[in-house]
């Protein structure tokens, strides 16, 4: 076996292939694709009517157009030199891929929570979609670049920081290592801004199954059924109310046995097809409802459809055949505690699906509020988040041997996430001009 100093100067040897600093000099490379004929090849075999809603989420912004365009940034990371070391990577490690939600134990932790472009690759890729994300979000908010600097530069602290303390604990102690919610509100000194965490917090233990009965369900023709609100949530059609039912069995055979008994005490009672966050608009996907000892007992499953990863153009598959096992294998990889109802399964045509709960006490933080002190220390905790999710995976002695004890590392990530910054913002100026000239149909406010 490799000894700790061993694979803390295999870490340090990376820095002769590349460099802590050389992250800071990016620049797009002259071939590069054009960001939204990536788009459109990404959308190829999504639900066509939907794209429109797609695009007028991503043209409400660059952050938004951020969220929606991880196989832009994706070709952007590849045209350059990496470490060579390789984590289990999110793909999509924005900050709003970060979240709270209930362990099995019904404890409310802090984590990544989208694992859709889930694949082994070099661990920076991650940090720098991170670093990005904080500082175009830091520019959307109005804060100016010194500030947006800063922010990208705590993320990267962070995580520089939680890496290197990780690297000295056992492997038990990192696999049990895992963040509580509780440590969102402790970032907060802020009076006012406390009090607003808290309610934050306070209204994600309120979103559970129970909540969403009343929210999303009515009584039709004296039945228990999904609320319809098209073109976001509406009716499926026969066959497709057939579909659920033939791919259900598959889906209870991934779960663990406990599990399956447990679902097996749950009816079907109604299906319905949702509209789903920014880059994942136009994929299928279906929201379950379920009851259990009564109509009082609901279970809410969402299943959605999984597609190739943006990692898999630039990177080595992991091995796995199916798409939702894939993104399951990688969840239960890198995340500290995981839905107990999360399983894949084949639906029509060979789509892969991967199912889970739609409300387990999940929340996300409103960054578009956050002041320049509550972004900085939002930035932190993901960075440190980011950096446990690594180390379950990936070689964290190496990793911290290659960042080392300089802050180095830290400040050429904040330089590379102002230049993708500036690469975001020109790439959302090109789509709206794309809508504006009638090239892209998009549908606003929906």
């Amino acid at each position: 076996m490799t000894s700790p100093d061993e694979r803390a100067r295999r870490g340090r040897a990376a820095r002769k292939t590349v460099s802590r600093a050389s992250h800071g000099r990016w620049s797009a490379a002259a071939d590069r694709p054009d960001p939204l004929r990536v788009l459109e090849r990404q959308a190829t075999d999504r639900v066509a009517e939907l794209l429109p809603i797609r695009y007028g989420r991503m043209a409400v912004s660059p952050f938004t157009f951020l969220r929606g365009s991880a196989a832009v940034m994706t070709a952007d990371l590849a045209a350059v030199p990496n470490t060579g070391l390789t984590v289990q990577l999110c793909g999509d490690a924005h900050l709003l891929n970060f979240g709270v939600f209930a362990s099995p134990e019904r404890a409310l932790l802090f984590d990544l929570n989208d694992f859709d472009e889930t694949l082994p690759g070099p661990f920076e890729w991650d940090v720098k979609r991170l670093a990005a994300s904080v500082a175009v979000a830091a520019r959307d908010n109005g804060h100016g670049d010194a500030r947006a600097w800063r922010a990208a530069r705590a993320a990267a602290r962070a995580y520089r920081l939680a890496v290197r303390q990780l690297a000295e604990q056992g492997e038990l102690a990192v696999w049990y290592e895992r963040i509580d919610a509780d440590a969102v509100l402790a970032l907060v000194h802020d009076r006012k801004e406390r009090r607003q965490v808290d309610t934050n917090l306070e209204r994600a233990r309120r979103r559970t199954n129970l909540q969403a009965l009343g929210k999303l369900t009515e009584i039709r023709d004296g039945r228990r059924r999904i609320r319809h609100d098209p073109p976001l949530l509406e009716a499926v059609s026969s066959a497709e109310r057939r579909s659920v039912g033939k791919i259900f069995s598959e889906y209870r055979s991934t779960l663990p046995e406990e599990r399956r008994l447990l679902l097996d005490r749950y009816r079907f009672v109604d299906a319905a097809r949702k509209v789903v966050g920014v880059g994942s608009v136009g994929t299928r996907c279906f929201i379950l409802l379920l009851t259990g000892r009564d109509e009082e007992d609901p279970l809410f499953l969402q299943i959605k459809e999984a597609d190739r990863s943006v990692l898999e153009d630039h990177l080595p598959g992991d091995g796995h055949d199916h798409h939702g096992h894939r993104v399951v294998a990688g969840q239960r990889l890198m995340q500290a505690a995981g839905d107990i109802f999360l399983g894949w399964m084949t639906g029509p045509n060979g789509r892969h699906f991967y199912g889970r709960q739609l409300r387990d006490m999940k929340g996300s933080a409103a960054v578009e509020t956050m002041t320049p002190a509550v972004l900085r220390q939002y930035a932190r905790l993901c960075g440190a988040t980011l950096a446990r999710a690594h180390a379950r995976s990936g070689d964290r002695i190496a990793i911290a041997g290659y960042l080392g004890a300089a802050d180095t590392f830290d400040r050429a990530i904040a330089d590379f996430a102002l230049h993708y910054a500036d690469r975001t913002e020109s790439d959302h100026a090109a789509l709206t001009a794309a809508i504006a000239a009638g090239d892209i149909t998009a549908t606003a406010g929906v």
